[in-house]
């Protein structure tokens, strides 16, 4: 039986249709790695990164791996301020999930969430199963009826 992880169990249970990926036996640590070895366009996956506003509300975004996240894009598409990346030693405790392998689905609790607009380029989207060595490719529209998802141009020019 193919291994499942939380993340693949949540699909499941939606009945929604997603495709998962290994690559458990290579080196690939970046974004821009696992994309190449699963032989994607690196602009169709993404990373999730998970973020603090100075009103102390959390906030996740995602990016395609090979690109940075605006802060002040970001923040302004929350309404906030100013957000910065939470510490590392946050991630587990907050989310569920470790550094690199953090996923948009299955966290500890809900949060809001903004995926870049090139998104929508796109019939699905690769992106963390909520474990290192695994990814899901899935529909940006099926993403949205999961979780709390906006669409914004959060990513550095």
């Amino acid at each position: 039986m193919e291994y499942k992880t939380n993340v693949m169990r949540i699909l499941d249970k939606k009945k929604l249709k997603y495709k998962s990926y290994s690559y458990v036996d290579t080196d690939a640590i970046s974004g821009i790695e696992v994309a190449s070895v699963l032989h994607q366009n690196p602009d169709m996956v993404f990373k999730t990164l998970v973020t603090v506003g100075k009103s102390k509300q959390y906030y996740v975004f995602m990016v395609p791996v090979a690109k940075e996240l605006d802060l002040k894009k970001a923040a302004h598409s929350v309404n906030e301020k100013s957000v910065e990346m939470i510490h590392l030693k946050e991630l587990l405790p907050l989310t569920g999930y470790v550094h690199g392998g953090c996923s948009p689905i299955g966290m500890k609790k809900s949060f809001i969430t903004v995926i870049d607009e090139s998104a929508k380029n796109f019939e699905t989207v690769i992106f963390s199963a909520g474990k290192i060595g695994y990814q899901v490719e899935l529909a940006p529209s099926d993403l949205e009826k999961i979780i709390r998802l906006s669409y914004c141009d959060i990513v550095c020019d």
